[in-house]
């Protein structure tokens, strides 16, 4: 069998993996990214990008004020009985330092969102925005022939293959067609799109998940890291003392063994993938095969799996073991079935969500976790244990064609296919649309008619939409005077089916503040780290803000980088 020595190998080549390497190689650290499919980059490269990274540079220049402790009381709050004191404050220390280590010595810039609050800012130590941050746009043609090696944007959440930024960017292609400012900027968005897709065959403008792989990457490739694709690892090497010592690839030419001098981490992506294992940790899922997620094909469990082999131990004890999140399924052009993740729809005025039985659930503007919590409870509620977990988005026509509603775009883009697909439910009236759903016409007409009543004043006494700084941040702030809430008065009426999906999961290797992997004994198995999904989220199974998967993932991964080249800094 060929060998291959490194000082570190890397499992995974999402923000976590690519982190590690990039931060590992800095310190003169020879690094190999080992990645099982036949592109880089993992689920970030679908996700929003957003990294939920309190103190961080952005913000202290921006003039935020936010400190340390008052982080700590958030987490604290959110996490509960599953606050973990060692690595939140490793994590609390470390994340500013992280950012100004990308900032300064690598291609990866930041921007922030200044108005993007925490998803509980009303909870002790919650901010109303400042702690999020996001990859600035990055021009691919940066990263030479490797960015036909980048994983493509998810589909479904693209405009005609267009990656569309969040804030500011989202805000003009709702305007597009009343605002000529928004026109301009669309239109000239939309020109380089078609140039680029001329000349190099695919969208160079990367912007969210995609433009955080590529600045990651950038700096890797210029700092002499490889990333082999299509090189499962196959299992851990350790030597007689225990130490994890390298790992058997699985290549296109063979197997081989890579010596890590330094360590092997673990950032293959958690399990969103891996059917037994939701079984086994997702009671909405009891075969595994009810749960749904944009999460790539290969993020299977590889990581959790090698770390046990190996004696590492895993920690299934949180509330909730994913992030999760609403999920519709278009049709796709092969016939199979899509996934579109609803993060911006639900706090839009003039829509709102109903179950089965036609009445509403929750405060549909709250973050997407809590939204698939409420779901699966009235579910629960009103069907039993054994319920089937199925919701709707509703809304009226003037809300549909100026917000679009999931995979459905907004005005001028046509829908008809969406409905002939059975994608996209219309009805002349409330309860012609009550009937298609599977309700109870009596029932959603009665419910309807009640939210309207207050909505017509901006108000929702029944779950509050529209009341925190959160909810505001992603309703229409032209539209007033809740920028979350306006009755559905205008048919005819439209209605998406929900699932319950994820954005990542939480469950995962128990690791400490320096982001080694611990055994059954709490004991650090040498020379073995974990980043990113792999290891146990510090959220305690809850979801405070935007972006806390990946800034822990890049922060754990700085710190992983720092201990293995012995360094304090």
């Amino acid at each position: 069998m060929r060998r291959h020595e490194v000082d570190v190998l890397v499992v995974g080549s999402g923000a976590g993996g690519l982190a590690t390497a990039v931060a590992a190689a800095h310190r003169r650290l020879s690094v190999l990214v080992a990645e099982k499919e036949p592109v880089f980059g993992g689920t970030t490269a679908r996700s929003g990008g957003w990294m939920w990274i309190p103190c961080n540079a952005p913000a202290q220049r921006a003039g935020v004020q936010d400190s340390k402790d008052k982080a700590r009381t958030y987490l604290h709050h959110e996490a509960g009985a599953h606050f973990d004191a060692d690595r939140v404050d490793a994590f609390l220390d470390a994340g500013p330092k992280a950012v100004e280590f990308f900032e300064q010595n690598t291609a990866l810039q930041f921007d922030l969102g200044p108005t993007f609050a925490d998803y509980h800012p009303t909870a002790p130590g919650g901010m109303d925005g400042g702690r999020s941050i996001v990859a600035r746009p990055f021009d691919a043609r940066g990263l030479g022939p490797e960015v036909r090696r980048l994983r493509p944007p998810l589909a479904e959440i693209t405009v005609l293959g267009m990656m569309i930024g969040s804030g500011k960017e989202l805000l003009h292609f709702f305007n597009v067609l009343r605002s000529p400012v928004s026109f301009a900027f669309v239109g000239q968005l939309f020109a380089k799109y078609l140039r680029d897709v001329l000349l190099h065959g695919r969208p160079m403008r990367l912007t969210n998940g995609n433009a955080l792989v590529g600045r990651l990457a950038k700096s890797a490739f210029d700092t002499g890291v490889e990333i082999w694709t299509d090189s499962p690892v196959r299992r851990l090497i350790r030597d007689d003392t225990g130490r994890v010592t390298g790992a058997i690839l699985h290549t296109r030419t063979g197997e081989i063994e890579v010596a890590a001098r330094k360590g092997v981490v673990l950032a293959a992506g958690g399990f969103p993938q891996d059917a037994l294992r939701r079984k086994e940790l997702m009671p909405h899922a009891p075969s595994g095969h009810e749960h749904v997620s944009p999460a790539p094909p290969g993020n299977t469990g590889d990581g959790l799996r090698l770390g046990e082999a190996v004696g590492a131990d895993l920690d299934t004890t949180l509330p909730h073991a994913a992030a999760w999140v609403p999920i519709s399924r278009p049709r796709r052009k092969d016939g199979t079935l899509g996934t579109f993740p609803h993060f911006v729809d639900r706090s839009k005025p003039g829509v709102i969500a109903v179950t089965r039985s036609g009445r509403r659930f929750v405060n549909e503007a709250q973050s997407y976790h809590d939204f698939c919590q409420a779901m699966v409870k009235r579910c629960q509620e009103e069907g039993g244990p054994d319920a089937e977990l199925a919701a709707w988005f509703v809304a009226d026509h003037r809300a549909f064609r100026k917000y679009g509603l999931g995979f459905a775009k907004p005005a001028p883009v046509p829908y008809g296919h969406l409905i002939k697909d059975g994608y996209l439910l219309r009805g002349a009236t409330i309860a012609d649309l009550a009937r298609q759903i599977g309700a109870d016409p009596v029932m959603m007409e009665a419910e309807v008619a009640e939210f309207n009543r207050h909505a017509d004043r901006g108000e929702d006494p029944a779950f509050g939409k529209g009341s925190t700084s959160y909810n505001r941040s992603l309703g229409d702030p032209d539209h007033k005077p809740n920028p979350c809430v306006a009755p559905l008065a205008k048919g005819p009426f439209y209605a998406v089916r929900l699932y319950v999906g994820d954005l990542g999961t939480f469950a995962g290797l128990k690791t400490n503040g320096r982001a080694q992997v611990l055994d059954q004994d709490g004991r650090p198995v040498p020379g073995l780290y974990a980043a990113g999904n792999d290891a146990a989220s510090i959220m305690g199974g809850n979801y405070p803000g935007g972006g806390i998967t990946l800034g822990p993932a890049i922060t754990f991964g700085w710190i992983a980088a720092r201990d293995m080249a012995g360094g304090n800094d």
